[in-house]
């Protein structure tokens, strides 16, 4: 007897008309043809073409690069959690755009400067319409069965999850179907129907799936030494992220000496002691190294009890309160990254005697250590600073979820959010 899916059972964006609209592709050739023809007709006329030289070709060439880098940008950026894709629409273009011009500049090629302001704009525009338009349709519909963890899974702003009374999806098309896999009681109902979305072409995600796209962090608890074992970050990536460091590093000092030089003044004035506080961290490999940071804290901080800096900490002076608020206090950090102690993005160095009491009460806590720790990280960006167990599990859960998902996306990502961590406060401590 042959067995054939529910006709009720479709995944959703499956039609061919669905499936071209939404795709990545269509909206990359129209938006292409958009953000030069647009410009072209505006400062041209009909036939543009015919009137172009140097300075327009490569004002052309310089569009549809930075156009297509800010579109496939966008699409990488928002399949993680705990991001817009509407409000990382005008950062990222503009950010890209910067970057091509500054390259035009540094190679002193001829340029037409109409031409690629128009054209920034109308890449500017297209890209937020398609993330306006798209809103509703990129986030993941998603089915879940009413047993074990997958009944407690909660939406968020890239997917929408619905607990099914009964294992029928009543014609709703969704984009997946989520089940926890582990368990046991499930009931031949709800296995048939699992079987029956597999035929249909619905793809069925363990409940672990769901929880970390939705949070952003990899579960401890459940996780088994195997699977810890399959999170080694990227070698390949590795090595390009260390010659990235060494490079924004060196970009950015000129802009960070004369801030780190008034802010080692400031602090000078402001109380007795060095600018520069040195401690010990936990950084790649378990190894021990030296850390440098400006000191925000009265100079005998350590004589005055509580090894942990707490909410409203005496300690603190005003100055220290200020750098520590703009994240300030981390820039003689940068010398860490180009002495290869650190990197500017990965899980924050803890002390030794943080790391030895966490790895006691935390399963796989010094899985951390298997990439160099950053100036900032994702744990920071989306959890703030802490100091106590509960905290130190979720940042732990969050760091695996950086260390499975190491990528040059992911970091591009932390460095938005970290850009807003600095100009909100959010976080500092």
């Amino acid at each position: 007897m042959q067995h054939t899916s529910p006709p009720n059972l479709e995944r959703r964006h499956s039609r061919w008309y669905e499936a071209y609209l939404l795709s990545e592709a269509s909206q990359l050739i129209v938006g292409a043809v958009l953000v030069y023809a647009v410009p072209g007709v505006l400062l041209w006329g009909g036939e543009f073409w015919r009137d172009w030289g140097s300075p327009q070709i490569t004002a052309l060439v310089a569009v549809e690069a930075s156009f297509v880098l800010s579109a496939i940008a966008l699409r990488r950026l928002g399949s993680f959690p705990g991001t817009s894709y509407v409000a990382n629409v005008f950062p990222v273009v503009v950010l890209v755009f910067l970057l091509v011009f500054a390259f035009i500049l540094f190679t002193r090629l001829e340029y037409s400067r109409p031409l690629l302001l128009l054209g920034a704009v109308v890449a500017l525009a297209w890209c937020l319409l398609c993330a306006l338009a798209a809103r509703g349709f990129l986030r993941m519909k998603v089915a879940a069965l009413p047993v074990g963890r997958s009944l407690h899974v909660q939406s968020n702003a890239q997917v929408e999850v619905r607990v099914l009374a009964r294992p029928d999806t009543e014609g709703v098309r969704f984009d997946a179907v989520v089940a926890d896999l582990g368990e046991n009681s499930l009931g031949s109902d709800w296995e048939r129907f699992l079987a029956n979305c597999a035929l249909a072409r619905v793809p069925v995600y363990h409940v672990r799936r769901l929880e970390e796209a939705v949070t952003g962090r990899v579960g401890v608890d459940s996780l088994s030494a195997n699977e810890a074992g399959n999170l080694l970050p990227s070698p390949l990536y590795a090595a390009c992220k260390r010659l990235i460091d060494v490079l924004g590093v060196l970009l950015v000092l000129p802009i960070a000496l004369p801030l780190m030089v008034l802010t080692a003044l400031a602090i000078r004035l402001d109380s007795a002691g060095p600018a520069i506080f040195i401690q010990e961290r936990v950084g790649l490999g378990n190894k021990t190294f030296s850390i440098y940071k400006f000191r925000s804290m009265v100079a005998d901080a350590a004589s005055m009890g509580a090894e942990e800096t707490e909410d409203d900490d005496q300690r603190i002076t005003r100055v220290g309160h200020f750098i520590r608020l703009i994240r300030v206090d981390e820039l003689p950090q940068l010398l860490n990254v180009l002495k290869g102690d650190m990197s500017l993005i990965g899980p924050r160095p803890e002390m030794r005697e943080m790391i030895d009491r966490f790895c006691k009460q935390i399963p796989f806590y010094a899985y951390r250590h298997v990439v160099r720790p950053g100036i900032t990280g994702w744990a920071q960006v989306m959890q703030g600073a802490t100091n106590n167990i509960d905290g130190a599990r979720l940042k732990i859960q969050y760091d695996l979820y950086y260390i499975k998902h190491f990528s040059l996306w992911l970091d591009a990502l932390i460095v938005l959010k970290t850009i807003k961590v600095v100009l909100t406060g959010h976080g500092a401590r």
